[in-house]
């Protein structure tokens, strides 16, 4: 049994490595596409098939997002951001548990002192796109960073730059750093919260099917379904607090 904590790298195309966690966040954002394009390609006033259940989907995630915000042209600007961040994470935590995912690929000699001495190691084609933390960090990224977009949009530049630094007193001053820092410290806890549980669930079904391969992984399954889910939610729901807290003075 092999379990690598760093996506393995596929082929290259010019130059620029692809994992097995690029191609399958790809696979997710193509399926995703495919998926809007036949839910609004003939669009009813009153909604059947398709349309139907992906309107539920949206008008849940809608009332969610409004019922944090309380104000309806806040939801409008912060609904978009937050449903992509959540069906994108929950999509691809889900893709992770689909049979063959994990299982197809190819065997490589590993190199010396990696892996062992000229050992093959099997090289799975596809891996869940959040056991990667190239992805999560990409993430926190985007959803600190839209933070800080939408607050300079609501209160302007150097109201809300006041929030980290302002010289009116020294406790305003040094809670203004500790905001600063408390900033970067998203990203960090935003990317290893998702990561990390991605990554253990994944370590957990790979020793469960290698103790036991039939009927013993089918509980830790459902365990993982649930955990994509609330990991997806806990991430959407933690940008869009940050979302209004960002657009809010103190």
């Amino acid at each position: 049994m092999h379990v690598s904590i760093t996506p393995e790298i596929i082929t290259n195309l010019l130059g620029i490595p692809i994992s097995n966690t690029l191609i399958a966040s790809l696979i997710a954002t193509a399926i995703l596409v495919v998926i809007a394009y036949f839910a609004t390609r003939d669009m009813k006033e009153v909604p059947t098939g398709i349309q139907n259940l992906f309107e539920i989907i949206i008008e849940a995630l809608f009332n969610m997002v409004d019922s944090v915000t309380g104000d309806r042209k806040q939801t409008y600007q912060f609904f978009p951001l937050v449903a992509t961040i959540f069906i994108f994470i929950i999509l691809s935590n889900w893709l992770g548990l689909v049979p063959g995912f994990g299982s197809l690929g190819f065997y490589e000699t590993a190199k010396e002192g990696v892996h062992g001495n000229g050992h093959a190691v099997f090289v799975p084609l596809l891996r869940s796109a959040n056991s990667d933390l190239n992805t999560t960090l990409a993430l926190a990224v985007v959803s600190v960073m839209a933070t800080q977009i939408f607050g300079i949009m609501a209160l302007g530049v150097l109201k809300y730059g006041k929030k980290f630094i302002n010289f009116s007193s020294p406790i305003t001053f040094f809670v203004g750093i500790l905001e600063l820092v408390s900033e970067v410290a998203k990203m960090v806890s935003f990317s290893f919260r998702l990561f990390g549980n991605v990554f253990a669930g994944e370590v957990l079904l790979v020793v469960i099917m290698t103790l036991a391969p039939f009927i013993a992984p089918l509980p830790f399954f459902g365990l993982e379904l649930f955990v994509g889910f609330v990991q997806a939610l806990v991430f959407a729901m933690l940008t869009l607090v940050f979302l209004k807290m960002a657009v809010t003075a103190h």
